[in-house]
């Protein structure tokens, strides 16, 4: 390990929050010393936050205003927007991140956009690395926020400690059919732009459905924000410091923790495979009359 990097775990730990952009960028790339980076720094216990649901209902708005709220109590907080298009491709997500420019140059706010890094959707496994370089620093709270398409929107359960749906009025009946996956991953429901036409109505469907599900020791709120015009934030605040004094998921956490080393495991392993040699040679031995699958593949098991 480059003996400039071993200075830098203290350094994050203490809130340096440019060896800490610079750390991210080093995992996040790979860059000769991150594996040793990586298990060299004092991962805390600060609680990550989850928001997720549908492209349009407000989740960086309501970010936003939950970040301007926190900030006044005088905490520190870090936002990691998972972005699931290409790196290369910033339209919508920067949009997003313009609408917290006012949070910038606070010093007690750490702001992140990460790519998924082509995993269809999913939170990749380098999301999982930087959330813990993340909570090596002084942070007391974390947010993830996804676009909420594909995979990310039931993974980002195995990450946070509490997850919050975002839901808007105009998902009309669809409440009646919403996913299983949904369902099974929400701590706390909002329904966001609450001051629109049939919003009364979209909240009393969600809470009886919601209060229909629900069969463990928390009861799962729905909570009605305007977040443009921080209206409610205060509510879903509380909501969720509830949820995480509840400790309801201390229980799980080794299950979470496994299926975390699972996806780190499988990164590692499949990392130097050339998938261009691969459709080589698979196009070669697949024109053979004896072809079988399973016994080309038994040379990359061992």
């Amino acid at each position: 390990m480059d003996h400039r990097l071993k200075q830098w775990p203290s350094a994050i730990a203490e809130g340096n929050f440019r060896l800490l952009a610079r750390a991210i960028s080093i995992v996040e790339n790979e860059i000769p010393g991150h594996s040793e980076l990586l298990r060299s720094l004092k991962i805390g216990s600060a609680p990550i936050l989850g928001f997720t649901g549908p492209p349009g209902a407000g989740k960086s708005t309501l970010v936003n205003a939950l970040v301007e709220q926190v900030l006044d109590q005088g905490k520190k907080i870090a936002v990691i927007a998972v972005d699931p298009s290409s790196p290369f491709n910033l339209g919508a997500l920067l949009g997003d991140r313009i609408r917290m420019a006012e949070h910038f140059n606070n010093p007690n706010v750490f702001i992140r956009s990460v790519a998924t890094r082509g995993s269809l959707g999913g939170l990749s496994a380098k999301i999982i690395e930087i959330l813990d370089v993340v909570r090596a620093s002084c942070f007391d709270y974390i947010i993830i926020e996804t676009v909420g398409v594909g995979q990310s929107e039931v993974e980002i359960a195995g990450l946070a400690d509490v997850t919050s749906v975002i839901l808007v009025p105009e998902s009309g009946d669809e409440v009646q059919t919403m996913k299983s996956g949904l369902m099974e991953i929400a701590d706390i429901f909002i329904v966001n732009k609450s001051d629109r036409e049939g919003a009364l109505r979209y909240f009393a469907n969600l809470k009886k459905l919601v209060h229909q599900q629900s069969a463990s020791e928390w009861n799962i709120p729905v909570l009605k924000t305007v977040a443009h015009k921080k209206e409610g934030i205060s509510e879903v605040i509380e909501q969720i410091n509830a949820y995480i004094k509840m400790n309801i998921r201390s229980e799980r956490k080794t299950l979470l923790l496994t299926r975390k080393a699972l996806k780190l495991i499988k990164n590692h392993r499949i990392k130097d495979l050339d998938i261009t040699r691969l459709n080589q040679q698979l196009g070669k031995e697949s024109l053979r009359p004896e072809f079988n699958l399973y016994a080309f593949l038994q040379q990359f098991y061992y």
